[in-house]
């Protein structure tokens, strides 16, 4: 059993919890996600490690309410428990496995939406961690919904605060953001961009126009995490992907975010996923025991 030591709302529908999981925070990098049980019949649920601490062996998740599970999860308090907590999964943040001396020579940009602010903190605490300086961009569509702000502050170099209806910061998306920045004559060698898939397609439509490198944490439904379902297959570069066990990080550029999108909203209903089976064949991955 995984204990809940501590619960936090953050926003509206966005919680934050540090679980007692000390082999996970052993091993774990920044980039890396787990899979959660309530209980044994419970739903298994994704959820990109959003901190650590290896001395008192927790585990911090961030989450948002979608549906039933995560109102059930919701409603657990400190003191309970999960029944599974599985990870480190997936591959760490390339930027973890890099000289340090070659990153600090890097100007590297961050642009979290949502609450894709959560797996961004973990690498710019690192990278803070080791001396390497990096800005960030987070933005939400409302001041209410920002999260982090002020542990995004402590570790980032510069931080800029968006939000779509200018009730906090600047007026505006993540990428008017940027843009105005490049206009200023500002410029980065490597950008990571993690939030909803079409924030992160509109990113990388801005990014390859500027020549500018950029990484996306992908996160669409995943169901075991190990490879086996199939659940978050991509196209990356014309190549079959799976982001549980290729990524979940990718290059930003070479990832087919149509695919992507039409495939996640196609997986949801029994009928999509017959006909994905149909068009995807020998490739086509079967279990999750969805595929009939």
């Amino acid at each position: 059993m995984y204990p809940i030591v501590k619960k936090e709302k953050l926003a509206d529908k966005i919680y934050l919890m540090d679980v007692k999981a000390p082999r996970v925070a052993q091993y774990c990098e920044p980039g890396q996600f787990v899979i959660v049980k309530m209980d044994e019949k419970g739903e298994r649920i994704p959820l990109t490690i959003c901190d650590y601490n290896r001395e008192e062996g927790t585990i911090t998740i961030v989450f948002q309410i979608v549906g039933a599970s995560t109102e059930r999860m919701a409603a657990l308090e400190e003191g309970d428990v999960f029944s599974d907590f599985a990870g480190p999964l997936g591959c760490a943040s390339e930027l973890v496995g890099e000289e340090l001396e070659a990153l600090k020579k890097k100007r590297i940009l961050f642009i979290a939406g949502g609450v894709g602010t959560a797996p961004v903190y973990p690498q710019v605490k690192w990278l803070h961690e080791h001396g390497v300086a990096c800005d960030v961009i987070m933005g939400a569509r409302t001041k209410d919904l920002l999260i982090l702000e002020e542990e995004m502050r402590a570790a980032a170099a510069n931080l800029y605060v968006t939000t779509d209806d200018g009730s906090y910061g600047f007026h505006g998306v993540g990428t008017a953001q940027l843009q105005a920045l490049w206009d200023e004559g500002v410029r980065y060698d490597h950008c990571v961009a993690i939030g909803p898939m079409i924030m992160m397609k509109f990113v990388c439509v801005l990014t390859k126009k500027l020549g500018l490198k950029t990484i996306v944490s992908m996160n669409p439904i995943m169901v075991d995490g190990t490879g086996m379902c199939g659940a978050c297959r991509i196209m990356v570069g014309g190549d079959v992907k799976f982001a549980c066990v290729d990524g979940p990080e990718f290059d930003g550029h070479l990832v087919d975010f149509d695919q992507a999108m039409k495939r996640q909203a196609q997986y949801k209903t029994e009928e999509g996923r017959a006909m994905l089976k149909l068009q995807e064949g020998s490739t086509h991955h079967g279990g999750c025991g969805m595929c009939k």
